[in-house]
């Protein structure tokens, strides 16, 4: 099934911030142009119009393909984990999710964009950001283990994708999880393998993947992305077989998600899924209140309220951070 996605560029609602490949990363890999504005919420490309007239020809097995670019360091991206997962457990019968990388930023060096121009200008950031989209986001990371580069995680997704798609969505919800509440630095080669193993992927494929096959594969998104005019994350394009086009543009409510499904297939009607905490939990091992509270259609006062109690009765682990915190099975 072939699909023609016409960009329509929006406003952004992005509050992420990035950094760049370390002194090996391959020339190519360092002319990336977007920077980012964490002050107006707006990653931009400078020189890209909002107009550009591109396409791009997708396969799909389901009615609605999803082009998703993103940034496993991308706050905003973090910050719709609520609304993608409750998207794939009410429509994942009708639509696809492809996932592409867009690489943040090249490097520090030429990182000044915002008031933001070293590591530690992003951790106040981060910490607002977390109240905003209330998920929990510890920004400390930039004080005590500070990135780089988002482009070693960002290698390292599509070096997981290469092997199994399934296993790389784990993978990326383990680095994300990583960086945002642990603070860990996810550019840093021993975290990525970790995660690789906690996902079950081939830790010498992995790695071999990574330091080769799986550069070219970031540098094809890069070059999509800015094909396609692709000024922000998250962006997501949403697409049918007559061609129809749709997108969201930065953290938008849950509504704006299905509404853009049923543009691209007016006939979409949503699964009915178990909201219980031991279905979800068997489904997403790990949630935050927020997903929690998205999911099983409650506030997010009595979502909290929901999970302290399971974690008091054993049923849950929670982890603390200073921003909130994620309850795993």
């Amino acid at each position: 099934m072939k699909h023609k996605l016409l960009p329509l560029l929006l406003l952004v609602v992005l509050r992420s911030s990035a950094q760049t490949s370390p002194s090996d990363m391959p020339d190519q890999l360092l002319k990336n142009p977007l920077l980012c504005e964490p002050e107006t919420g707006v990653c931009e490309i400078p020189g890209i119009q909002g107009d550009a007239d591109l396409s791009v020809n997708l396969q799909s097995q389901k009615p609605v393909h999803i082009l998703y670019f993103t940034d496993p360091i991308c706050s905003s991206c973090w910050g719709i984990e609520p609304q993608l997962r409750r998207l794939k457990l009410e429509y994942g019968h009708l639509i696809d999710i492809e996932y592409r990388m867009g690489g943040l930023l090249p490097s520090w060096a030429v990182y000044n964009s915002g008031g933001i121009s070293k590591p530690s200008d992003v951790a106040h950031h981060w910490d607002e950001v977390s109240v905003h989209y209330e998920m929990p986001i510890d920004g400390d990371v930039w004080l005590e283990d500070p990135l780089d580069s988002s482009y070693p995680p960002s290698i390292a997704f599509k070096a997981a994708d290469m092997q199994d798609h399934g296993k790389a969505l784990v993978f990326l919800r383990l680095i994300r999880e990583m960086v945002f509440l642990e603070k860990k630095n996810i550019a840093r080669l021993e975290h990525l393998k970790t995660a690789a193993q906690e996902a079950g992927l081939d830790l010498a494929r992995f790695e071999a993947d990574f330091n080769g096959a799986a550069r070219v594969k970031f540098e094809e998104d890069l070059q999509l992305a800015r094909q396609m005019g692709v000024r922000g994350f998250p962006t997501l394009f949403f697409a049918n077989e007559q061609g129809d086009k749709t997108m969201v543009y930065g953290a938008r409510p849950y509504s704006l998600f299905e509404q853009a499904v049923k543009q691209s297939f007016p006939a979409a009607v949503k699964q009915l899924y178990d909201p219980s905490s031991e279905a979800l939990f068997g489904i997403y091992p790990s949630l935050t209140a927020k997903e929690f509270a998205e999911l099983s259609g409650v506030s997010l006062q009595d979502a909290q309220a929901q999970l302290e109690a399971l974690a008091q009765a054993g049923q849950l682990k929670e982890m603390v951070t200073k921003n909130g915190g994620i309850w795993r099975r």
